[in-house]
């Protein structure tokens, strides 16, 4: 009977490898088109994945929390019809071997069965797996739950020698290092003196609890969140300066322009179109800031791809980011926003939407917050809030001499990584911005 091998497929540019959450079927179920799966977890987001065939389970090869190579098979399903049985298969350590003890891909063994293409594919991806995200070291999602749930630091997780592909840690690694390092050998003195000494483990915070007070576990998003902010902290040098403008302007042309712009394009004009327009116009005067850090070295980002962030309905946070929003007018911006901020809420984002960001802004004004200091989203080295948009009474100077008027008022906030970004620098790119923001032409048509 034939049979098709279901593969893990590559769910972005930059992803690599992703981890099996839930299976939906078991050996011996039937599917057909279309029928979901399992559901899969990248660093980036969640995914079901459908059957592209009708047919019964005959295999799954990995189980929920494995962590996978993309272009590995992970399922096969049996779609009747002729072809070769799977008793007529070679058993799995078999396929990547001939009778010869040579590899599929050998000088000796030129022309590969079909079967040990499937498996030459599956190597072929695995080898090129990379150990480093941009940030440095890659870890799976599957690891990085363990050592948030175990306790395990950042730099403890750097100091464990992996045993997977190019050093990679494996679930095994670090189960082996969270046994061991609670259980020093006798030896513990020998090995002191020959390589440091990890660095020492966060301390646990002891929560006292009440009655009636509710303990609830964080969904795998708020987890991931929690690292990356962790993370964050740990490898940028956060420095935010703040700078309220005059938004006057802006409002008043959004307040005569917004029915137009609703009839001509069908969507809600806000104000933060006009804020990104300013941003990637102060990005192009400072190319500093659009750029990050690999190690000792500065990559400035030629594109402009700026991140969004987006509060979903269950409190969590995703951000993500208009490709090439440097090549947009504002009402390009504006229906890019409002497209992806719906494709957040419904989640219908894909892995390449929250990934390749160069610079982020941040809205806090949403919820009537007037200033605060965002956490840089790595690997970019700055982040822009918004603040609320106020009236408030301001002195204005005039041919006559100064007044007092009532304008509408905001504050920026601009944090950035101290490490490439100097005070200077920081400043003039917020000054800049803020300068295009109050100049903003009240005559411009939609």
């Amino acid at each position: 009977m034939a049979h098709f091998d279901i593969v893990m497929p590559k769910m972005g540019e930059s992803i690599e490898e992703a981890t099996i959450t839930k299976w939906f079927v078991n050996e011996g179920d039937k599917v057909v088109e279309d029928d979901v799966l399992l559901e899969i977890a990248t660093d980036k987001v969640d995914s079901e994945i459908p059957s592209p065939v009708e047919g019964v389970v005959k295999k799954v090869l990995f189980q929920q929390d494995d962590t996978v190579a993309v272009g590995t098979v992970i399922a096969v399903i049996d779609t009747g019809g002729d072809g070769p049985s799977d008793d007529d298969q070679p058993a799995e350590k078999e396929i990547l071997e001939d009778s010869s003890g040579n590899a599929p891909g050998d000088v000796s063994d030129p022309v590969p069965s079909p079967q040990n293409e499937t498996v030459v594919a599956a190597e072929e991806a695995a080898s090129s797996l990379s150990s480093k995200t941009d940030e440095g070291r890659f870890y799976s999602p599957l690891v990085r739950k363990i050592a948030g749930e175990e306790g395990v630091t950042q730099q403890e997780l750097d100091s464990i020698d992996g045993s997977g592909l190019n050093g990679r840690v494996q679930k095994k690694d670090i189960l082996n290092y969270i046994e061991n390092r609670t259980k020093p050998s006798d030896s513990s003195a020998n090995v002191a003196r020959e390589k440091p000494a990890p660095a020492p483990q966060k301390p646990k915070v002891d929560v006292v609890t009440a009655d009636g007070d509710e303990v609830v576990e964080m969904s795998r998003m708020r987890k991931l969140i929690a690292a990356h902010m962790i993370n964050s902290k740990q490898t940028s040098a956060h420095v935010t300066n703040m700078l309220e403008v005059d938004v006057t302007n802006v409002v008043n042309w959004r307040n005569r322009v917004k029915d137009e712009f609703l009839a001509k394009q069908g969507q809600k004009l806000t104000y933060l179109p006009v804020f990104m327009e300013a941003t990637v116009k102060a990005l192009r005067e400072y190319p500093m800031i659009n750029a990050s850090v690999d190690g000792d070295k500065i990559v400035i980002h030629k594109n402009i791809n700026l991140g969004i962030a987006v509060s979903l309905e269950d409190n969590n946070l995703i951000v993500p980011n208009i490709k090439n929003a440097d090549q947009l007018n504002l009402n390009g911006l504006a229906s890019s926003l409002n497209t992806t901020a719906a494709a957040a809420r419904s989640n219908k984002l894909g892995p390449d939407d929250i990934s390749g960001g160069t610079f982020t802004i941040t809205n806090f004004g949403t919820f009537k917050n007037d200033i605060g200091t965002p956490i840089i989203n790595q690997p970019e080295v700055a982040i822009l809030a918004v603040g609320a948009i106020k009236k408030k009474p301001a002195v204005l100077e005039t041919s006559d001499g100064d007044v007092i008027a009532i304008r509408h008022k905001m504050w920026l906030s601009l944090t950035y990584d101290h490490r490439i970004i100097d005070g200077a620098l920081g400043g003039a790119f917020l000054k800049s911005l803020g300068d295009t923001i109050e100049s903003f032409d009240t005559s411009r048509s939609i």
